[in-house]
């Protein structure tokens, strides 16, 4: 019961910090997605790039997605 009461700030603080790793893990997953998302559309434009350019469209947009979720 003591060290419940004399633990909390300790965990409030462990909660805090872990919540904003999550989220800057969770924005720059959605960042490199959507510079892998751009990326891959500007080597579409070639054709020789296609190759290249629609697997990172795929990769851009999964990762944007599960970033979100």
């Amino acid at each position: 019961m003591l060290w419940d009461i004399l633990g909390f700030p300790f965990k409030l603080v462990g909660s805090v910090v872990g919540w904003a790793l999550s989220l800057t893990g969770h924005i720059l997953g959605f960042v490199l997605g959507l510079v892998m998302f751009i990326v891959g559309i500007v080597l579409c434009v070639t054709i020789v790039g296609l190759i290249l350019g629609i697997p990172l469209v795929v990769l851009g947009i999964g990762m944007m997605i599960k970033s979100i979720f």
